[in-house]
């Protein structure tokens, strides 16, 4: 394989930037060609694509986002669609595509695999939502800057003596919550993936916070479990709190990624290349007992979602 692309897609990470670095330099050193493709899928279609150099990637690393510019493509889904990618793919002289993006820009790598184009697809999405890998480029640096805002939060929170509710993102994942709730020594976590009970859950934990003379709460909740403005009005009738809601909202997916989301990106970025190069296609990267692997696209994309059991227990007994 003489040329490959690399895209991203979806919603943007943090790590985006350094992933891409990793495969265009690793491409340059084995005397490979990078094809950019701008604005993800909708670039692909429509031709959005230049040749990239070693110097195209320098002070990128740090950087937040992606350069490479990301968005949403609704009509890639037609199989029409997805034939006129690979031929513009073809035009350029792409021979494999390096995809990174979320579990919608996997089945999109998959549609094109389906096609005939080689793919790689390598996990960046804050969420960490997808059930193959244990981690995705984003997911630390999103948890930081989560807990970060909390802190400051937590500083007005015993200043009013107040309960915050902080929603986290994570669509319909709990994973950020759990994590940013358990480093912010959060009173409470609510999942989408674990019903909660208000009087068990809540309020428990606010009247035994009470006896121990505590005059301010955080209750941590992902946005995919909603209610959190019924929420901190019933905590305020019941619990005789005042309580206010904060939403970090996209302040999690900006900023200069961690140390840990820059190294991981860079070795699954240049592992994609290597794939490629090995005639491995048609793979996505994960890190699975914290070692790093690859899997099938079509497997990857059938394994389900399992419930964040051991986190939440913690959260609970450690929040007492």
């Amino acid at each position: 394989m003489k040329t490959i692309g690399v895209l991203t897609s979806g919603g943007d990470a943090p790590g985006m930037n350094a992933a891409v670095r990793a495969v265009v330099r690793t491409a340059r050193y084995y005397g490979m060609k990078v094809k950019g493709i701008r604005r993800g899928y909708k670039g692909l279609i429509y031709g959005d694509i230049f040749e990239m150099e070693t110097g195209d990637v320098s002070n990128t690393l740090q950087r937040g986002g992606t350069f490479l510019l990301t968005a949403r493509s609704a009509e890639f889904k037609e199989k029409d669609v997805v034939e006129q990618a690979v031929k513009t793919a073809k035009y350029f002289g792409i021979e494999g595509i390096v995809v990174i993006g979320g579990d919608g820009s996997f089945r999109g790598a998959k549609d094109l695999a389906e096609q005939g184009m080689p793919v790689i697809g390598i996990p960046g999405t804050i969420d960490n939502d997808i059930p193959y890998t244990e981690y995705t480029i984003g997911f630390d640096t999103a948890v930081n800057t989560a807990m970060e805002a909390i802190d400051k939060i937590r500083d007005t929170t015993s200043s009013h003596e107040r309960c915050n509710i902080i929603q986290v993102m994570g669509r319909n994942s709990g994973a950020i919550a759990l994590s940013a709730g358990i480093a912010t020594g959060a009173e409470a976590i609510l999942v989408p993936e674990i019903p909660y009970d208000f009087e068990e859950d809540i309020l428990r934990s606010i009247n035994l916070g009470k006896v121990r003379n505590k005059t301010h709460f955080i209750i941590v909740v992902a946005e995919g479990v909603g209610g959190c403005e019924e929420l901190a009005t019933k905590i305020q009738e019941v619990a005789g709190i005042e309580t206010k809601l904060n939403t970090l909202g996209y302040l999690q997916r900006g900023g200069s990624p961690t140390a840990q989301d820059r190294v991981t990106a860079s070795k699954m970025g240049s592992r994609a290349v290597e794939l490629l190069r090995e005639g491995k296609t048609n793979r996505i990267i994960g890190i699975k007992n914290n070692d790093m692997y690859d899997i099938d696209i079509t497997e990857g994309l059938e394994i389900k979602n399992n419930e964040p059991s051991d986190l939440a227990r913690l959260a609970k007994i450690i929040s007492i």
